[in-house]
């Protein structure tokens, strides 16, 4: 009984998991909501930053060393697992709809994706444990930072695969930090459309590029977001809470 019960958990956690993903994946292809929001507001965020992090020198000796079960554990892929494949399923099963919406309804499209950022600032916000006059500060240069951002005139489209490649990390490393959203960012490096056309019809030349730089950026990326909530947390959130403002 005792075991039956713990692979329901179990099963119940990985369809959980999942979800979770498949909304991350979602928010990730809506210019403005960051799929590291959902992650942050859904309770997994630290877990997830971590269990990227644990890809070291020290997984790629147990891989090397064909321990798979050390392996397995070492890199929580049983958490990553379920959560990647909702991502992946969500990205390539919206992108084809939003690449519409876009051309179609662009002005309809984007009012419900303001209302889905409004609505996170309060999510990301009520995460601060105390809003001390730092944090307060932090806050409003998180404001002032994406103001700035928000008025950048985006680029041309650009298909070189070294700009590619740039954006794949510039991107991965804006969807996992709350607050910004590394669709807005394509779009203002010029690659938006550029991307989601290649997802929806499987432009690898587009694809391998980009996927690369969205590894490196991933890992890279991790190590400092998690030193940085590990010792400046309030002030973290405060900051990310006014980027989503």
């Amino acid at each position: 009984l005792h075991a039956t019960m713990s692979k329901l958990q179990s099963t119940r956690r990985q369809i959980g998991l999942a979800l979770k993903g498949a909304a991350m994946g979602a928010a990730n292809v809506i210019p403005g909501v960051s799929g590291g929001t959902i992650a942050f507001i859904t309770g997994i965020y630290e877990e997830l930053i971590n269990s990227i992090k644990s890809f070291d020198l020290d997984a790629l000796k147990l891989a090397a060393g064909f321990k798979v079960k050390e392996f397995i554990d070492y890199t929580n892929l049983k958490f990553l697992i379920p959560l990647g494949i909702g991502v992946v399923v969500s990205i390539f099963s919206l992108a084809k709809l939003l690449e519409y919406l876009f051309i179609n309804h662009e002005k309809l499209t984007l009012a419900f994706f303001f209302g889905l950022i409004v609505s996170s600032i309060y999510l990301v916000a009520k995460q601060i444990g105390k809003w001390s006059p730092g944090a307060i500060v932090m806050l409003l240069v998180g404001i002032g930072i994406a103001w700035g951002i928000a008025f950048l005139k985006p680029a041309q489209p650009d298909n070189n695969p070294l700009w590619v490649f740039l954006c794949g990390i510039v991107a991965i490393s804006s969807m996992i930090l709350p607050g910004l959203s590394g669709s807005y960012v394509l779009l203002i490096m010029g690659n938006y459309l550029l991307v989601m056309k290649a997802i929806g019809s499987f432009k690898f030349d587009i694809l391998i590029p980009l996927a690369l730089g969205c590894g490196a950026g991933l890992v890279g990326f991790s190590h400092l977001i998690s030193y940085i909530f590990k010792h400046f947390r309030d002030g973290t959130i405060a900051l990310l809470t006014g980027f989503v403002a």
